[in-house]
């Protein structure tokens, strides 16, 4: 038997079609007899099906996971138990004794109002030494032991930006000026997105800089795998949903992130679940206003 958990430093990863690593166990007679991490070489979905088939995988354990993905898989008859959490041996042991429990598509529905273009990553942030949405900070190595993102001379302070984004036709999309509050996060720490990050990294107090991002720097480029179909009867309010409408989902560790529906049938919901702002050049003006 092999079975594949969705990789990412020791631990499940959370979001089965972001996921870049895979851990593979072979098992012999219920016992764990190797073991390898493989790489997926950036496909996501459904192509993650085939090439886990192309393995002669039996079992995928997982974080979370849309019904389009979970169809695949099925179809590629592969078991799936997803809603996995923490040290990826330590799911699969859990598996072998039995007591790994599949929570089955989990993407939860959340109405929400609309809301503004920020370009912080709070719905990714972090949480101690937890798991980490993708995207997200970089986390803990260990427990305690902060790691950063790039070295640089405001690495790792708490910094107090104010700034103005703009698109590249000169429309405003955010502006911490006009809320009247400076943003504040630590440099480096991934809670930003990364161009972004990374300009504000040399900064002196009291600079003011111009950078103009690629989609790359910013929310990456607009992903197909991103967008996921789901069964109405696990979307709750699903009735009241309509092409067009913006949403909260939830992941597998309840941390909201937007989402737009595509489509409504009389049986499934499909969600893009790409930033707003995939695929787009950004620029910002951003003001060093404190770095402690």
């Amino acid at each position: 038997m092999k079975i594949a958990v969705t990789y990412d430093n020791g631990n499940v990863f959370q979001h089965f079609g972001r996921t870049e690593q895979f851990k593979v166990y072979e098992v012999e007679d219920g016992k764990v007899v190797s073991s390898e991490v493989m790489g997926t070489n950036g496909v996501g979905h459904e192509a993650l099906a085939d090439l886990l088939a192309e393995r002669t995988i039996d079992v995928l354990i997982c974080g979370g996971m849309g019904q389009g993905a979970q169809d695949a898989l099925a179809a590629a008859g592969i078991e799936v138990y997803a809603g996995a959490e923490g040290d990826t041996d330590a799911a699969v042991e859990t598996y072998l004794r039995g007591e790994l429990v599949n929570t089955g598509v989990n993407c939860d529905h959340h109405h929400g109002e609309g809301h503004d273009h920020h370009h912080d990553h709070e719905e990714a942030g972090c949480g101690g030494c937890g798991d980490q949405a993708a995207g997200g900070c970089a986390g803990c190595s260990g427990c305690g032991v902060p790691q950063f993102l790039f070295e640089s001379k405001n690495t790792g302070k708490t910094v107090k930006v104010h700034y103005i984004g703009t698109f590249n036709d000169g429309e405003q999309f955010d502006s911490s000026y006009d809320r009247g509050e400076p943003l504040e996060f630590v440099c480096a720490s991934g809670m930003m997105i990364p161009g972004f990050d990374f300009a504000v990294g040399n900064m002196e107090v009291g600079e003011i800089i111009d950078v103009h991002l690629m989609p790359e720097e910013a929310y990456g480029m607009h992903r197909p795998e991103m967008i996921i179909t789901v069964d109405k009867e696990v979307v709750d309010g699903s009735g009241d949903l309509e092409a067009g409408d913006k949403v909260f989902l939830q992941d597998q560790l309840g941390r909201p992130f937007d989402a737009l529906v595509t489509a409504v049938d009389d049986k499934t919901v499909t969600f893009d679940c790409n930033h707003q702002m995939a695929g787009k050049e950004l620029n910002f003006r951003i003001e060093l206003l404190e770095a402690k």
